[in-house]
């Protein structure tokens, strides 16, 4: 075995080998083992290597680190970690500096929120997005309206070319075709991967490509120098768990260039003045970095990526690949006694005609169908697995587009919904003949074991075959 860098990194090819995942598991994550966890949440957050917080302390500690927005001494210690960080962006995703800039964010739902608000959308343009995206990307809607630009959708849970090409081509006059198409790189909900190609050809449509690569990014390379959105949002806390509260936006310079901010704050402007009421935007990244950016902390993404390259982006893909497959043929192989499927699984699942494992990324989604057939409601699962010690998300996945088309749920019903007012979540379902609030869903990271995914359907092979579990007793919903 080889030994670590101060970040945590690999030396020596350490993590070689059938058995270098398990030995990363027990020095950077043996947290786990020790505590009796399955952690089975990863699109919801990845996991803190022991290593980056403990580095993370002693730099902190051991060092003085002032406001950037300063010539002294401590402010430009943090001013030369800030710029270390932009450039560890732009190298783990292989971007050309004088092509791309890095944005820090709180996260990748800030990251979204800059462009909505600062995109130049006019009643001539068009918002573009795919059914399946995080509400994050859905909210982009209510700036492009509030601008008068068109809002169109693309149905399915997998982006088809003929739909998204009619979808991209504005009715009637061609010159009112153009504007921003917002879509995932991988869904959060059913871990489908759609294709990179759809940004260039989005972009030779005339529009600008704003990529959600948030559930992509902690286990899939993303090479920028290959594909060239225009936008792309990712949360640092989902690749390496720490630090939390961090976020980028990689923008290509040109397309930061169109966007026209609504406002200005500390930090954003080179020279304001109060009485005359004028102001003059800073000329880089830092127009789009509202106040004081989070100095302490962003030289944690430099080490977590330090990290996470140490390690090998290809390795943790195939890892989580493997475990993935793994997961997808146990679901299928779970069966009640009568031989009906213990569980339905959403998305590409590698038994559907023209779909195959490597469609998707390392997020299932998935019900439980009790003895009967029917869905058991996604709340016995996260109480019963909850006693089990194991972490797993259940619910809507802030993803209502892609949870409309996998229960198949038609428009009229849903436009019969938002014209009725009721006075609980558990009604609206009602209303929509809704068997549950959503699915249930397992994620694998670089953290995953074989052990987390025999524990999972040996659990619910054991919890719920040849049974008809109830919600008998279960409090109602606060949301989904």
């Amino acid at each position: 075995m080889g030994t670590t860098d101060a970040t945590g990194c690999m030396r020596n090819g350490e993590a070689e080998g059938p058995d270098g995942f398990a030995e990363l598991r027990a020095r950077e994550f043996g947290y786990l083992d020790e505590g009796g966890h399955t952690y089975l949440d990863h699109t919801g957050a990845g996991l803190p290597p022991r290593s980056l917080v403990m580095g993370s302390a002693r730099r902190i500690t051991g060092g003085l680190f002032g406001n950037p927005h300063s010539e002294s001494p401590a402010s430009r210690a943090s001013g030369h970690l800030l710029a270390e960080a932009r450039r560890a962006v732009l190298r783990h995703f292989n971007a050309d500096p004088d092509e791309y800039a890095v944005i820090f964010t709180s996260n990748a739902t800030g990251a979204l929120r800059l462009v909505g608000e600062a995109y130049p959308f006019t009643p001539g343009s068009r918002l573009v997005m795919s059914l399946d995206n995080h509400n994050s990307v859905n909210g982009l809607r209510e700036y492009a309206r509030a601008r008068g630009a068109a809002t169109v959708y693309v149905p399915g849970l997998r982006l088809d070319e003929k739909r998204l090409f009619a979808a991209l081509s504005a009715p009637g006059d061609r010159a009112a075709t153009g504007g921003l198409f917002a879509y995932p790189a991988q869904s959060n909900f059913t871990g489908v991967q759609h294709s990179l190609d759809w940004i260039a050809a989005a972009q030779a449509q005339g529009y600008d490509v704003l990529l959600d690569a948030a559930a992509f990014a902690p286990t899939n390379v993303l090479d920028l120098s290959r594909h060239h959105p225009d936008f792309t949002a990712v949360s640092w806390y989902k690749v390496f768990g720490h630090p939390t509260g961090v976020g980028s936006l990689i923008a290509r310079r040109t397309a930061l260039a169109r966007l026209r901010r609504p406002w200005f704050s500390g930090g954003t402007v080179y020279a304001v003045s109060a009485q005359a009421q004028w102001h003059v935007l800073a000329a880089d990244e830092a127009a789009f970095e509202d106040g004081t950016v989070n100095f302490l902390s962003l030289p944690d993404v430099t080490a977590g990526l330090a990290w996470i390259d140490g390690v090998g982006m290809d390795r943790v893909h195939a890892h989580v690949a493997a475990l993935t497959g793994r997961l997808l043929s146990g679901l299928r192989a779970l069966r009640h006694s009568d031989g009906s499927p213990l569980v339905r699984v959403y998305g590409a699942d590698g038994a559907d005609a023209g779909r195959t494992d490597a469609d998707r990324g390392g997020t299932v989604a998935l019900n439980v169908l009790g003895a009967d057939g029917r869905i058991v409601d996604e709340r016995v699962v996260t109480r019963d697995s909850a006693a089990h010690g194991i972490s797993l998300r259940a619910g809507c996945f802030c993803n209502p587009g892609a949870g409309e088309e996998a229960f198949d749920l038609p428009l009229t019903r849903l436009r019969t919904a938002a014209d009725t007012q009721v006075g609980s979540l558990d009604a609206y379902l009602e209303l929509l003949e809704l068997p549950s609030a959503g699915a249930v869903r397992v994620s694998l990271g670089v953290s995953s074991q074989p052990g987390d995914v025999e524990t999972f359907l040996a659990f619910v092979a054991g919890t719920y075959r040849d049974r008809v579990p109830t919600a008998a007793g279960l409090a109602a919903r606060e949301s989904c």
